[in-house]
């Protein structure tokens, strides 16, 4: 798939600090799921894709992530403190482990999804930036796990504890951190965790929480933040936190989970107890527009797209997969069969990686004709809400109490992962 000179530009000035065969942060290095390594194979059994290591731990949602020789991962302890832990990615030993205290208890109807930690944590090679229940923010050495610099949201912007957590996963982009916290938006200094400013504020709480986590894109001609609250969705200019345009997102008790998705100048949004909606975002004399392009029955709950070739490959509350196109909003299939409450979802060229909750792996080939299943595997025997993380030649899978790292047994072309080669 051809991309844009202006997408590239977006893509490059974000992930200068990352390296080759890292996914340093929620949903991967340019956050939209799409994973550029050596090719997957058509079958997932144990002649493919094999366990390499394997750790239990507290239960946590976090996705993993990786930076380098090292594997990260959130859990909570006891039901009173939040950990994160560093781990050798060739062997699963671990290395460091820093913790706090600050795990807490959701509200009754959300209970059933767990009380322990959610938020991915981000990675820019030198720093850790982790996301506690309590609305903290913890910036770690990635080498030592010392503590840089810490900023409780509750205590410094007077805001009150979010009931459902700190869901929003941190979003770096240079010197700089993005994150929906404090009952607002706001962007931080990297190095010293100092307020540069905070936008779209709320009255926070039960009906501030945030669930959706921020994105950068070049739409209209404008490289932007967008951002999903409870309410709206949102361009924001990240130099000085100005509001570029905004629109109403109608969702049941607020939940909008998923990340936007930007294809173009459209973008894609779905809810729970809403609808799939396009969004065509258009800019003119330095104004900026926001117009629904289409809209569309089905809804989402909590999966984010993938898009391929301008088609986004969504798992919706129904529990049944659907492509549909992005830019004109035309169903192209549903499959017949339904699946879990959830897919973590990755894609490689024409191939996606589909995780959902109850430890099915599938894999994908993608076609707008019909929902092809190339194979399917058992790859947890318990709960896997975490998101899926991809490096070079290996998945790496958060389980509700462990992390598991498998490694696809016959690389393709010739590319192998650096720790295979380098040990």
């Amino acid at each position: 798939m051809k991309k844009s000179f202006g997408a590239l530009v977006v893509f490059l000035a974000a992930s200068a600090w990352l390296t080759a065969g890292d996914w340093p942060q929620w949903r991967g290095p340019q956050r939209d799921g799409q994973f550029t390594g050596p090719p997957w194979p058509d079958k997932m059994d144990t002649n493919h894709l094999r366990q390499v290591w394997r750790v239990e731990l507290g239960p946590s949602y976090s996705g993993p992530i990786v930076s380098g020789t090292r594997v990260f991962t959130t859990e909570t302890k006891d039901k009173k403190f939040e950990a994160v832990t560093a781990f050798d990615r060739k062997t699963g030993k671990e290395l460091w482990r820093a913790q706090w205290e600050g795990s807490m208890s959701v509200p009754f109807f959300a209970r059933a999804n767990g009380d322990w930690i959610r938020a991915t944590p981000t990675c820019d090679g030198e720093s850790l930036f982790v996301a506690g229940m309590k609305d903290l923010l913890v910036c770690l050495d990635v080498q030592t796990g010392k503590e840089r610099w810490r900023f409780d949201f509750v205590k410094k912007m007077a805001t009150p504890v979010p009931d459902f957590g700190f869901v929003c996963s941190p979003l770096v982009d240079g010197e700089f951190l993005y994150v929906q916290a404090g009952a607002s938006f706001v962007k931080l200094n990297k190095r010293t965790g100092e307020l540069v400013w905070r936008t779209l504020a709320d009255k926070g709480g039960m009906n501030g929480s945030v669930f959706s986590s921020p994105m950068l894109a070049e739409i209209a001609g404008k490289r932007q933040l967008v951002v999903q609250t409870r309410e709206k969705l949102a361009g924001v200019d990240p130099a000085d936190g100005k509001v570029l345009w905004e629109q109403p997102i109608e969702a049941f008790r607020g939940m909008n989970i998923l990340t936007p998705v930007a294809y173009k100048d459209t973008l894609f949004s779905s809810t729970y107890g809403g609808k799939t909606i396009g969004f065509k975002v258009a800019q003119a004399d330095g104004k900026f527009s926001v117009t629904e392009a289409w809209r569309h029955k089905a809804q989402g709950y909590m999966s984010t797209p993938v898009v391929i070739g301008g088609v986004a490959y969504t798992h919706l509350k129904s529990q049944r997969v659907m492509a549909i196109e992005v830019e004109t909003g035309r169903e192209l299939w549903t499959s017949g069969s339904s699946f879990g409450k959830y897919w973590s979802l990755v894609t490689q060229g024409d191939r996606i990686l589909g995780l959902d909750e109850r430890g099915l792996l599938f894999l994908l080939q993608a076609d707008k004709e019909k929902y092809a299943l190339l194979d399917q595997r058992k790859i947890a025997s318990a709960e896997t809400w975490a998101h899926l993380a991809v490096a070079d030649d290996e998945l790496i899978i958060r389980e509700l109490k462990a992390l598991t790292l498998f490694r696809w047994s016959q690389p393709v072309g010739g590319l192998q992962s650096p720790l295979q080669t380098n040990p």
